[in-house]
């Protein structure tokens, strides 16, 4: 494990996090935390189950109590908005509930039973149709996909006009065709919004895609840097162990930046899918 990657110089940071801890019924669940994200770029937090990656997110989402510092950069003078994908969305499939009615309750004061305002589902529809899912807006919550509720999850997150888009597992559970065009909406998101995003991923052919930055942890941060460069046997086997070899030969497979080919590729819990 290459310990002088574990603290980085990156030029402009938009998140820095330093000597963070978090207890948790007695447990250390993060110690020592140190990381940075640089500014307008995707960077992926990697690591075996339990590695903390969650805890991390909510710690920045400033939702869990923790000791250290956590800063972010200002923009234009005030503190960033900041956007959460959560991993799923908890509720009955049963009940009558259209994707416009969730979306609009973050976006209206009054109560939906009122009726829906104009302005509420202009906005709605708007961040909708920048992902290419308008169609969803009418829709039931429980007709949905899998892939087709992350797109909503991410489009009520771009409601808020983030600049620090947090992404907990997108694409958990979401077939590989609706994971290409997840991350193809990200990279596109990307492109227009300049927005900084940090996102949580099992996949290592998503990493190795589509992020051009990696904080690699296990409860601590062993290593953080250029994805490429950082993706290296030796780290991998110091994050992952036995199963480092099957990390490698999908990180060996593709480059930072490129597009998902048509290979078979292992995810991070070794097993193969098709693209």
């Amino acid at each position: 494990m290459n310990r002088d990657c574990c603290t980085t110089n990156v030029a402009t940071p938009a998140v820095t996090v330093r000597d963070v801890n978090v207890q948790l019924a007695g447990q250390n669940v993060l110690s020592n935390v140190n990381a940075d994200f640089p500014t307008g770029e995707l960077t992926a937090l990697i690591g075996p189950n339990g590695a903390g990656k969650t805890t991390l997110l909510k710690v920045l989402l400033n939702q869990l109590p923790h000791t250290g510092q956590v800063r972010f950069t200002q923009i234009n003078g005030h503190t960033p908005r900041i956007g959460y994908v959560p991993q799923s969305l908890d509720f009955d499939r049963g009940a009558p509930i259209r994707v416009i009615d969730v979306m609009c309750s973050q976006l209206q004061h009054r109560a939906l039973w009122l009726g829906i305002s104009s302005s509420a589902r202009k906005a709605a529809a708007a961040a909708l149709d920048r992902i290419g899912a308008s169609k969803l807006l009418d829709r039931r919550l429980g007709q949905l996909s899998g892939g087709e509720l992350q797109r909503v999850l991410l489009a009520m997150a771009l409601l808020l006009q983030p600049d620090i888009l947090l992404l907990d597992e997108p694409v958990a559970g979401v077939d590989m065709a609706g994971v290409g065009m997840f991350c193809d909406i990200l990279a596109q998101l990307q492109r227009e919004l300049k927005c900084t995003m940090i996102l949580v991923s099992h996949d290592m052919s998503v990493t190795t895609a589509h992020a051009s930055y990696v904080v690699c942890m296990n409860k601590t941060v062993h290593c953080q840097g250029r994805t490429i460069d950082t993706l290296t046997p030796e780290n991998l086997q110091a994050i992952y162990g036995p199963l480092a070899a099957l990390h490698h030969h999908a990180h060996s497979h593709e480059g930072a930046g490129h597009s998902h080919g048509a290979h078979d590729h292992p995810d991070l819990h070794g097993h193969h899918h098709n693209h």
